[in-house]
């Protein structure tokens, strides 16, 4: 059988599982809707909790910013995970003593202001729907490339299927639908991974197939280094970014990470605290094991890649490189009509391929924003772990497996993100200002339809993006770090963190990191254009700003809070109590 029919049947079981998964959940009740009932195993929310995770970014893009960027790429998988572990430390299990669903209803409780709950809800709406139009935009290009079917045909496809489990089940719905996504993702991304580190290095392992030596005695990233040097890019091994640009990224890929709110709410899903510590140990082992093997996809992905298209006649390239052409993924220029295609450093075209209605001599797409560069061949990131089974010849079966893989990354977070952006409406602004006496009927009909409303605007973005919010999307972490970060830390663990505080640290947060964003990376409707790297402020690049935005927000919070009246006395309990273990006494004398 063919890729598309394997992919059709793959695709199928899986959505069927998912179906009936999402009609066996039906949530009953707003706890269902919101919380799962509050009684998911830990085990089954560790997996859940690694699926809302594990996005596209990391499913798709990681493993792709990795290959091309080497070393500097470094700085998502350390961001990404330490993000996960800094939450699971120091947020998870406090929100979840404090006990409430959503991260603007533990901001309005303890910060004892509307105002303050507002302001978190519009936070936790600019992320989720900047995140969300990626998630949903990625969906489309898979289904594009492996049914080959309209993009808009597989955005529409994606938001049926999510509005399906989450309309039914809320979060119930998902959680279940999100261990069978993990199930389904991680299968996905390990088999091409063991097939290619066995076929590349002989190892089995791919985490030590990356570090290993061919069978002529070279080590294999000795090999793609010197690959590298001698097409004119810098060695895969080494780094450009500056020393304080990459703690800069890190840190708000952490602090982002950690603060991004449709993660937080799963913690609510488990009877008890201990469930969320251990639910939370559970997550991060799932995590890790996608997480440690995409640096060797990367340099798997990269060294076949080199290999098989450098210097290459463009006619007897295998179809996989025509397929991603097709789907404007993979463009090439014959800048000097030999015929052949040079792969080597530099700029193959200005931005992304602008294609023209003709072919040419070779039968290859013509693309109109051609450079000067002598490189002729651009790659977009994003196909290197769906494309690397194919360049690495490796049957129909794995390489539909992948595309059915990278369409459960990205469905589970998207559920996961507009179960967020649907709770901040109907529990958060609905239930707790505009209408606090709705029946617990009535506000699940308003969840469920912010929810459609939610489904209909991401769909739209995904179908009709916007120039600036592919730019945004990868920025996501920076705002939640900004924003939802500081608040949240500063009401766990600083008692005398009152609303005014609060509020101005959020405000001045968010409000920063937009602006920045706006000026230096997406020229926004026209009215900028976007900076280079050698105006940034203090050589701070938009991806790691969210680190300065985040700093200023703490200092403005603590500054502001000092200058006002302190929380009310019972706040400042509140805070003292949620800190201490619970069933933990007064130390005794022996």
């Amino acid at each position: 059988m063919d890729v598309t029919t394997w992919t059709w049947i793959l695709v199928g079981v899986t959505f069927a599982l998912y179906f009936g998964i999402a009609i066996w959940a039906r949530a009953g009740s707003t706890k269902d809707f919101y919380v799962a009932g509050g009684g998911v195993s830990p085990l089954a929310n560790g997996m859940a909790t690694a699926a809302d995770w594990m996005s596209a970014a990391s499913f798709i893009s990681m493993a792709g910013i990795i290959s091309f960027s080497g070393y500097d790429g470094s700085v998502y998988l350390m961001g990404w995970t330490g993000g996960y572990v800094l939450l699971a430390l120091l947020l998870a299990p406090y929100l979840r003593k404090f006990g409430k669903f959503t991260v603007p209803d533990f901001i309005g409780d303890r910060y004892y202001s509307h105002t303050a709950r507002t302001v978190a809800v519009i936070c936790a709406l600019i992320v989720s729907f900047t995140y969300v139009a990626g998630q949903m935009r990625g969906v489309g290009i898979v289904f594009s490339q492996f049914l080959q079917v309209e993009i808009t045909t597989g955005v529409l496809i994606g938001m049926f299927v999510v509005l399906v489990f989450a309309f039914l089940g809320g979060m119930k719905g998902i959680t279940y639908t999100q261990v069978a996504q993990y199930c389904v993702l991680i299968f996905a991304f390990m088999v091409p991974a063991i097939f290619i580190s066995i076929q590349m290095t002989g190892n089995i392992i791919p985490q030590i197939g990356m570090g290993s030596a061919l069978d002529d005695g070279t080590y294999l990233l000795e090999k793609l280094d010197a690959l590298h040097t001698q097409l004119g890019f810098r060695e895969y091994t080494e780094g450009s970014k500056s020393t304080w640009d990459v703690f800069a990224i890190t840190l708000a890929l952490m602090a982002g990470t950690a603060g991004l709110p449709h993660v937080i709410v799963r913690f609510f899903t488990v009877p008890k605290v201990k469930d969320a510590r251990k639910s939370a140990g559970l997550a991060l082992l799932f995590i890790a094991i996608l997480y440690t093997t995409a640096p060797a996809v990367a340099v798997f992905a990269r060294t076949n890649l080199i290999e098989t298209v450098s210097n290459q006649s463009y006619a007897q390239l295998p179809e996989w490189f025509k397929t991603w052409e097709d789907s404007g993924l993979i463009a090439w220029t014959d800048k000097n009509e030999d015929g052949q295609i040079q792969y080597v450093a530099g700029d193959a075209l200005s931005g992304k391929p602008e294609y023209l209605e003709q072919r040419g001599a070779h039968g290859q797409r013509l693309v109109a924003n051609a450079t000067a560069a002598p490189n002729e061949l651009y790659v977009d990131r994003d196909i290197m772990v769906l494309a690397n089974p194919e360049i690495a010849n490796l049957p129909a079966w794995v390489i539909a497996l992948v595309a059915a893989g990278g369409l459960a990354a990205a469905l589970s977070t998207a559920a996961g993100l507009l179960l967020v952006i649907s709770t901040s409406v109907s529990h958060d602004l609905i239930k707790k200002q505009l209408r606090p006496n709705i029946s617990d009927k009535g506000e699940l009909v308003a969840a469920r339809i912010s929810i459609l409303i939610a489904v209909i605007i991401a769909g739209l973005f995904g179908i009709y993006p916007p120039g600036f919010v592919a730019a945004v999307v990868a920025l996501a972490f920076g705002l939640a770090a900004a924003s939802f970060f500081p608040a949240i830390i500063l009401g766990i663990f600083d008692k005398r963190m009152n609303k005014e505080g609060a509020i101005s640290g959020m405000v001045v947060g968010i409000v920063l990191m937009l602006g920045y964003m706006i000026v230096y990376k997406t020229g926004l409707v026209g009215v900028f254009k976007a900076q280079p790297s050698s105006a940034w402020w203090w050589g701070t690049s938009p991806e790691g700003f969210g680190t300065i935005a985040m700093l200023v927000n703490v200092s403005v919070s603590l500054i502001v809070s000092r200058l006002t009246p302190a929380p009310p006395e019972e706040v400042q309990e509140i805070v003292e109590r949620i800190r201490i273990p619970s069933g933990a006494g007064q130390a005794s004398e022996h």
